[in-house]
């Protein structure tokens, strides 16, 4: 199916760009997500009437995340867990502590906002954690695991 990209995706396109994805993608993620639209001719004519409008939007979105990762980045947020004597934790940390954590210290993002490349953490020491506010704003922040005997 060809659609109308309504904003930048990775690994799809730009906003603006008509692009040929599955037809159950489209139906069932893009299209009712307001991602995208069907490439029908009526649609393209009103995207073209819209898209200074939807630029504009879309500029002030990845202000407005640049603006959160300036206050986010180079943060080190500490989280303790029970561990044994080794330093292996009884458990694992995830991108639901780290959230849980960030919100205690007053932001909001979403768990998968929060990119963990190498798995869940089982081990006490200091991560670090990439947060995706935008497809083009990325923050560095630091996750010190500490251990709880």
């Amino acid at each position: 199916m060809q659609i109308i990209l309504m904003e930048k995706m990775v690994n799809l396109g730009q906003l603006g760009d008509v692009v040929r994805v599955k037809d159950g993608y489209a139906r069932n993620f893009l299209i009712p997500q307001g991602k995208a639209k069907r490439a029908t001719e009526s649609n393209k004519a009103e995207f073209a009437a819209r898209r200074v409008e939807l630029e504009a939007a879309e500029k002030a979105r990845i202000a407005e995340a640049q603006a959160e990762a300036d206050k986010i980045n180079g943060l080190t947020v500490q989280i303790v867990q029970k561990s044994g004597l080794d330093g292996k934790l009884f458990g694992s940390v995830t991108n639901i502590d780290i959230m849980a954590a960030l919100v205690t210290q007053g932001f909001t993002v979403e768990k998968s906002q929060i990119r963990m490349p190498e798995g869940h953490f089982k081990q006490i020491g200091d991560y670090s954690v990439t947060i995706v506010l935008h497809s083009d704003v990325l923050a560095q922040i630091t996750v010190s695991v500490l251990g709880e005997h």
